[in-house]
């Protein structure tokens, strides 16, 4: 039992890193779009827009085997709970499918990041900045899902 709250922390301490980098990289294209011209700021911004789009990848993927650990260690790891009764798993599909939008997100984030390093213009900062709320909301949900359970 004990060996499930190390997994469970773990996973919620990488879940929390890969948030922090969800919320920050369309803060850095925000910036990007206000600093045009100025290429030495430019420059620095994509630098940092790469180690943490790489950074957030890293921490997302060992967030993922984490929590399929919790999911489905139950099944080769002996005295290990599952967080899923038989049967009502409903919330962990929502969950999931709202994890899968986030990746998209974040995905689509790195794509246009990788775009500016090719000369390829963003989107407006106003439209970045409204971009930027999307994963708060899908946040919340996600947090409401794990903490209520609800179906």
């Amino acid at each position: 039992m004990q060996s499930y709250f190390w997994v469970k922390t773990f996973h919620l301490v990488f879940v929390v890193a890969w948030m922090a980098a969800v919320f920050y990289l369309p803060r850095i294209l925000v910036n990007l779009t206000e600093t045009a011209g100025q290429a030495a700021v430019v420059e620095r911004l994509q630098l940092m827009g790469k180690r943490l789009y790489r950074f957030g990848h890293i921490m997302f993927g060992i967030a993922f085997l984490l929590g399929l650990v919790l999911w489905l260690g139950y099944k080769v790891l002996p005295d290990f709970p599952t967080m899923v009764a038989p049967g009502a798993a409903g919330w962990l599909h929502a969950k999931l499918g709202l994890v899968v939008l986030l990746l998209v997100y974040y995905s689509v984030t790195g794509r246009w990041l990788k775009g500016t390093l090719k000369g390829k213009a963003l989107p407006s900062s106003r439209a970045l900045r409204w971009f930027n709320e999307l994963p708060l909301v899908l946040f919340i949900a996600i947090v409401y899902l794990v903490l209520a359970k609800p179906f």
